[in-house]
């Protein structure tokens, strides 16, 4: 399951998402989080699903693949369904078995809340699937070269965030090597009380955490050895463009924040 996840895995192509600036992607990334709350009915619900599945049909990455990238937060899905039908006694009552009860209310809200989660994390993955670690980096330190002036180490900050995105595959390709290792010393991970599972899953994390010291350090070793020295003066090879695309992809997105506004209930 840990090799599934595919939160920060960079999928080469020349798709129009592919070419796109990574400023452009950055901020229609972060403009998507907001617009999505704006969405508080089924037809605007359905009308932010199709701008969703239309950016995912642009990156031309495999479907099967997105797809086998969303089971390890299926849970996350379908846990957030079944607390707003636990929780929520809103509307008519649909079913009732003893404690157990289903309203109206409960059953759509658990619905458009899993939803806006799962537009979120299609967006949120379509730009580390189609954006390389190096021009995340270079274009979130483009964006916040504003608050140089305010002394804010930018080009360290966009380092960091762009080598912890790139890292979350490696971790959860070292975890699955720890818990296979684990599992043939006879460590039984998928069956028994919950309380013996979580105490199986904790001596993974000490291997997990030395592992990931260990690899900051050949990192940072590596970097020095290199004579690597970012902020002023530091020149780029590749320059970033910002082409017709970019500004048309951005107003896209701005129609569909106007559109959903138009129709919020």
């Amino acid at each position: 399951m840990m090799n599934s996840i595919i939160i920060g895995k960079y999928v080469p192509g020349h798709s129009v998402v592919h070419r796109m600036d990574p400023r452009a992607k950055l901020l229609l990334v972060f403009a998507y989080v907001l617009i999505v709350f704006l969405a508080n009915n089924p037809i605007g619900y359905a009308f932010l699903g199709v701008y969703t599945l239309v950016i995912v049909a642009m990156s031309k990455v495999p479907v099967s693949f997105i797809l086998r990238g969303l089971k390890p937060v299926l849970f996350i899905i379908i846990i957030t369904f079944l607390l707003h039908i636990f929780m929520t006694k809103e509307g008519p009552l649909l079913f009732e078995w003893g404690w157990f009860s289903v309203y109206k209310g409960g059953l759509i809200q658990g619905v458009l809340i899993s939803l806006r989660f799962l537009f979120l994390i299609l967006i949120t993955t379509m730009l580390t699937l189609t954006t390389t670690p190096i021009e995340v980096t270079d274009g979130m330190e483009s964006l916040l070269n504003p608050f140089k002036k305010l002394k804010l180490p930018v080009h360290e900050l966009a380092l960091m965030m762009s080598i912890s995105l790139r890292f979350i595959p490696t971790l959860m390709e070292e975890t699955d090597k720890i818990i296979k290792a684990q599992t043939a010393r006879g460590v039984d991970f998928s069956s028994g009380p919950v309380t013996d599972r979580l105490k199986a899953v904790v001596p993974l994390l000490v291997p997990l955490f030395i592992g990931s010291f260990k690899r900051a350090e050949e990192l940072a070793i590596a970097m020095e050895a290199r004579g690597y020295k970012g902020g002023e003066g530091r020149t780029k090879y590749r320059q970033l463009k910002w082409g017709s695309i970019d500004t048309i992809m951005l107003l896209l997105l701005l129609a569909v924040a106007v559109v959903l506004v138009l129709i919020r209930t």
